[in-house]
């Protein structure tokens, strides 16, 4: 059962919901003890489809495919860390579609990429074009995703480097700042404040709710 009425707000317990946009639909749904989230994006006109990171639980991210994907395209995964991929090799087993992560990230994975993902380029799905924007610091190579309407409107999924209330988890000051600078100028720097944020674990936010609070974020520190 998919929920329509879209709040942002999902759980390993509920129901995925599904977001109508124009020329595309957004489900996202929450899997595994970390409260992960992985995405499926459709595109509306071709049925084409992309998951944003086989997280956890293949058996439900499979079942939501089934469902909600007419014809499955591709999975990108945002990051290295375990919690984002766990589903990975069964999901691509299952489905025997082309994989795609940045090359600075691909290394440990547990299905070789058919295709690495480099900053600015973009993943096409059916008439969908999504930008690549790699953010350095949480991982050497976590990626975001941006999807834009034909109104402008920009759906961004930041995996773990961008949160409501600040950027992801970095091991030391230098990689905080290097995440904090690439996604101050490559997130914040290009995109407007009606932008909805889709991050890797948790609720949706918008680049309008986090803007004021970039100063805090620096002077608060890694």
């Amino acid at each position: 059962m998919i929920d329509d009425s879209y709040t942002g707000q999902v759980s390993p317990d509920s129901a995925p919901q599904r977001r109508t946009v124009d020329g595309a639909v957004i489900t996202k749904m929450s899997v595994g003890p970390m409260d992960n989230n992985t995405y499926l994006v459709v595109c509306s006109a071709t049925g084409k489809s992309l998951l944003i990171d086989a997280a956890n639980e293949a058996e439900k991210i499979i079942a939501l495919i089934e469902q909600e994907a007419p014809v499955f395209d591709s999975i990108v995964t945002t990051h290295q860390h375990g919690d984002h991929w766990l589903a990975l090799q069964d999901v691509h087993a299952a489905t025997k579609v082309p994989t795609a992560a940045h090359p600075l990230d691909a290394e440990v994975l547990p299905v070789t990429p058919d295709v690495l993902l480099e900053d600015g380029d973009k993943v096409t799905v059916g008439n969908l074009s999504l930008d690549v924007i790699h953010l350095s610091g949480h991982t050497p190579g976590s990626i975001a995703l941006a999807l834009t309407e034909p109104n402008g409107q920009v759906h961004l999924f930041t995996g773990d480097s961008l949160f409501p209330g600040g950027v992801g988890k970095t091991a030391d000051p230098e990689k905080f700042t290097s995440l904090l600078d690439d996604v101050e100028n490559k997130l914040f720097g290009r995109y407007d404040d009606a932008t909805v944020v889709y991050p890797g674990h948790g609720k949706d936010t918008t680049l309008g709710t986090e803007r004021p609070h970039l100063a805090e974020w620096r002077e608060r520190g890694w």
